[in-house]
């Protein structure tokens, strides 16, 4: 059919014009395995990877159901994908590519009769970034009907030593990569105020921002800046710079971005009016004002006050830019967060670690009248070392000008314990250390002043499970309260733990890998240390995995746990418990009296309605067949016959403590966590409860039960002023 011969002449040309020919794909990895390319090393396992790898940041930019991902076992894996040979059929060879920059061990490339003619390479060369993947292309109109091969090449080791690609395919157009972008964009400023406002957009592309005081870079940091408007502000500390010139620096930005701009200086926190009542905001549950937040970090007790220092991002809603965040308080109730006392630094960013107070001031950072209170640290760069920093006000914080005090033993060395063992008059460090092969081990380290460290022993854990894996924590404990009878406890991140003997140089357990808590979401514990007779109790808390999607913070911490060890028929086993200090919070007090509750009786909490509270019961469950709480649509089931309690559909055991079931129950907006057994059973749960539901349930199945104490006490918020 001819056009109508009334069209403009460019419309004509258009119609006329021949259609670009059809893209060639070469390989978009969605199959079971990586046939027909051929595999080499260890570094991208047998088959494409479905997104991020254990231990892998989250992964974004790829297209389908998977990709070429040489993180299989981590960072210091090697090896290479080579494609079958093809012919280059287009003038452009596309691909997307992300993760580590080093063009020479980690890059995809184009080989042309033996030899290399076209090379990339991921985005990032420092600790922290984006594990996204980006278009990119090459121009290879120049090798047309020549033959080619494709290689992926992962010979790098340590940080960012992998390479993401995915899509590759041959193309008639160059495809669109991202905009144009502004190189080391700067804005200079003298700081007037006790903040910098930052604009945060989550999700958005990371951004290096580094700061420099008097030109010298004081952080860098990977922030996913808005360029419009922002979901959040994130505060960043200038204080100590008040008066002097300061840089902002991108390391690159849209050139229509208004991030640098849209940046504000404060002495008070944006966006602040509706700080700790938010909806997703724990009301007695430790969260960070702004910021993602993970492992509780030198919990100590100085000074008249409990110290919680913890694993810190200011800038992100999710995982990055490791800082030490500090909280204080007086009841470890009632939090008063301190801002930021370790920043990342050229050792990298700051992982976990602990803290002490050196009272005979064998390191010399303080006096005997004034002893110093030291913080042991990771500092996560290439290589992966361990730090000290310490102070003598509990406030100000300066890192040891010989850091690092040990040197990298792997790549997997991370997570300082440390206290001090009077028998011995030293100081001993658990140090998690990963070995190859997977394995996990715990190496012992003594030192007479903090500052020098010698290698006394190592525990390892047991193969082929997560036994003994980071963050380890080690202590002594009286069994049954008895002074006189002690036992060592050390225990991994997830709290699974052994118990045994102490020599001041070996741990020698007597029963290993016995269960910690029973729940989700909690992880990375951590106990205080210098807690004063004649309390002395052994107080720990967890990092809560309460996720809070909408809200300008991520994560909380449990509430305060005391420990204990009691006699078992299997022996020693540990207690976990709630603090006594939480009676604090409550507000008011339902009593119940003891009945026999039956099969379709009236729920006998029908007319409470509770938001935060704790919930105290003994049952004695006589002939029933089930006991049922429905807590705010959390589901809390007792077998009595299998003794076993079931919440949410996760079961653990809890056995009978003199014929009854006694239960202890916390809630709060962002989870619940049940004791059970007289401690023996802890089992905390992340649970985002709908605010309108307020409702407590509590009826018996096939049978009877006799309630013989039954407490519900309304709590109110520890964010609100005594």
């Amino acid at each position: 059919m001819k056009p109508p011969a009334s069209l403009p002449l460019a419309a004509l040309a258009l119609l006329t014009a021949p259609l670009p020919a059809a893209d060639l794909l070469i390989a978009d990895f969605e199959g079971d395995s990586y046939a027909p390319w051929q595999v080499a090393g260890d570094a991208f396992g047998t088959a494409p990877a479905p997104g991020p790898l254990p231990g892998q940041m989250n992964l974004e930019g790829f297209i389908g159901k998977g990709l070429a991902n040489s993180f299989h076992q981590g960072d210091d894996s090697t090896g290479t994908l080579t494609s079958p040979a093809f012919r280059i059929q287009r003038p452009f060879l596309s691909f997307l590519i992300g993760g580590g920059m080093n063009p020479e061990k980690l890059a995809l490339q184009l080989w042309i009769d033996g030899k290399l003619v076209r090379t990339a390479t991921g985005p990032n060369d420092q600790a922290g970034g984006s594990e996204a993947l980006t278009q990119a292309s090459w121009d290879v109109a120049e090798f047309t009907g020549k033959t080619a091969t494709l290689r992926i090449v992962d010979e790098a080791k340590g940080g960012w030593g992998h390479l993401n690609v995915d899509h590759i395919q041959q193309t008639e157009v160059k495809p669109k990569g991202p905009p144009p972008l502004l190189l080391n964009a700067e804005r200079n400023l003298t700081a007037t105020a006790r903040y910098l406002h930052l604009p945060i957009k989550n999700g958005a592309p990371k951004r290096v921002v580094t700061l420099l005081v008097d030109g010298q870079t004081a952080v860098r940091n990977d922030i996913e800046l808005a360029d419009g408007a922002p979901d959040w502000w994130a505060p960043m500390e200038v204080s100590a710079w008040k008066g002097k010139p300061l840089t902002l620096r991108v390391d690159k930005l849209p050139e229509a971005s208004t991030a640098l701009s849209a940046i504000t200086q404060d002495d008070s926190l944006k966006d602040a009016e509706n700080l700790y009542r938010e909806a997703l905001r724990g009301q007695f549950h430790f969260s960070p004002r702004r910021g993602w937040n993970n492992d509780p970090n030198g919990m100590v007790f100085y000074r008249g006050e409990y110290h919680l220092f913890f694993q810190h991002n200011p800038y992100g809603w999710g995982w990055g830019n490791m800082h030490w965040g500090h909280a204080v308080s007086k009841d470890m109730i009632h939090w008063e967060e301190l801002g930021d006392k370790l920043l990342p630094d050229p050792m990298g960013p700051m992982f976990s670690g602990s803290a002490v107070v050196d009272w005979n001031n064998t390191s010399g950072f303080g006096t005997a009248e004034n002893p110093p209170l030291v913080l042991l640290y990771t500092a996560a760069g290439n290589p992966t070392v361990q730090g000290i920093a310490y102070s003598t006000d509990g406030r100000t914080f300066t890192k040891y000008a010989a850091n690092p005090v040990i040197p990298q033993i792997t790549e997997g060395n991370r997570d300082p314990k440390v206290m001090w063992h009077a028998p011995t008059k030293q100081w001993i460090m658990v140090l998690y250390v990963g070995l190859a092969g997977g394995q996990h081990t715990v190496h012992f380290f003594k030192s007479p002043n903090l500052r020098q460290w010698t290698l006394s022993s190592v525990t390892e854990g047991i193969p082929n499970t997560s036994f003994l894996f980071e963050c380890p924590d080690f202590f002594e404990l009286p069994v049954d309260g008895d002074a006189a009878q002690k036992k060592w406890v050390l225990l991994g991140a997830n709290s699974e733990y052994a118990v045994g003997s102490f020599d001041g140089s070996r741990f020698n357990p007597e029963q290993s890998k016995l269960p910690g808590h029973r729940g989700r979401g909690f992880y990375a514990p951590q106990t205080f240390s210098d807690i004063p007779a004649p309390d002395g109790r052994r107080i720990q808390i967890g990092w809560f995995q309460t996720e809070t999607k909408g809200m300008t913070f991520n994560q909380s911490m449990t509430v305060p746990l005391e420990l204990k060890l009691v006699s078992t028929p299997e022996g020693p086993r540990m207690t976990f418990t709630p603090v006594k200090e939480l009676d604090s919070l409550r507000t008011k007090t339902h009593t119940f009296e003891a009945k026999t509750l039956r099969p379709g009786d009236p729920n006998p909490l029908d007319a409470l309605r509770a938001e935060l509270f704790e919930l105290r019961a003994e049952i004695d469950p006589a002939d029933a067949k089930e006991i049922v709480l429905n807590i705010r649509d959390a589901m809390v089931l007792y077998d009595p016959q299998k003794q076993e309690l079931s919440v949410n559909g996760l079961r653990a055991p809890a056995p009978l403590r003199d014929g009854k079931l006694r239960l202890t129950l916390y809630g709060d907006r962002t989870g619940l966590e049940i004791f059970a057994s007289d401690g023996l059973c802890y089992i905390p749960m992340p649970f985002n409860a709908k605010p309108e539901n307020r409702r407590l349930f509590l009826e018996t199945r096939g049978g009877s039960a006799k309630i013989t104490s039954l407490h519900v006490h309304e709590l109110r918020s520890a964010w609100e002023v005594k």
